[in-house]
């Protein structure tokens, strides 16, 4: 049950940050023993920030024993307040940084791999520019899959990334940025490989094993998938590069 009276009263101070920062990983890592790697502190003390920071707010935001972790409704509550709190302080070094003639400051992107070979992409000719615009910025790149990018862009800690164009998100604007057509692939080893493309009929496809992308697709990629016997998944596009080039997908 929540508490009737305030909780929190004077000012916002580092402290009240840390803590709630430390809480926003903790609920983003899905308990306390997955966030020991990601703040790089130990579970004892992440224990203990929870605990505190529940007590300067006077409720329980949180179960964790043997039953696993969880949000109680006002930890749900406090957690989508930290987010907005979280961009709101990103927004705001933002704007005070756009306040100086000169870029400076970092500029933090989201990128999902293995984009890097592609001619039209534009991302490093987009990068070579900001450079010259702004010598100062530091530039922090992260190559993560793509709903923990629109996380990241939601919650302030990306400005910016680029995913594939699949259910958008309430919140953020997407622009398009290239097209690239999806193909079925396989080794110089595998069966298939001397087989005439145009001749190939789903029958045959449907009697060899295939790996699918374990990442999130379009609609119509998946229709694709429907009829191929899935026998392997992979992360990122490395992954099934490895399973197609053993001969067996």
């Amino acid at each position: 049950m929540a508490n009737s009276s305030p909780t929190l009263t004077g000012q916002l101070g580092d402290t009240h940050i840390r803590l709630l920062r430390i809480f926003r990983t903790v609920v983003e890592c899905g308990g306390f023993s997955a966030a020991e790697v990601e703040l790089n502190i130990s579970r004892s003390a992440i224990s203990i920030a929870i605990a505190d920071l529940e007590g300067q707010l006077g409720m329980r935001l949180c179960h964790r024993g043997r039953s696993g972790f969880s949000l109680t409704d006002e930890g749900q509550q406090v957690f989508d307040a930290v987010l907005q709190l979280m961009s709101g302080l990103e927004t705001f070094k933002t704007q005070v940084n756009a306040i100086n003639t000169q870029l400076k400051g970092e500029f933090n992107i989201g990128i999902t791999d293995n984009l890097v070979t592609l001619q039209h992409m534009r991302i490093t000719e987009t990068l070579a520019t900001l450079k010259g615009l702004g010598p100062e910025v530091v530039i922090n790149i992260r190559m993560i899959p793509p709903n923990d990018i629109e996380r990241g862009v939601l919650d302030g800690q990306l400005h910016t990334g680029v995913i594939p164009e699949l259910r958008p998100l309430a919140g953020l604007d997407y622009y398009p940025l290239y097209h690239e057509d999806s193909l079925l692939y396989c080794g110089d080893r595998h069966p298939l490989f001397e087989a005439q493309h145009h001749s190939l009929t789903p029958q045959q496809l449907t009697q060899h094993d295939c790996v699918i992308p374990a990442y999130a697709q379009t609609a119509e990629i998946k229709r694709q998938h429907k009829d191929l016997k899935a026998s392997a998944t992979a992360t990122d596009r490395e992954g099934i590069a490895f399973l197609i080039l053993s001969g067996r997908y």
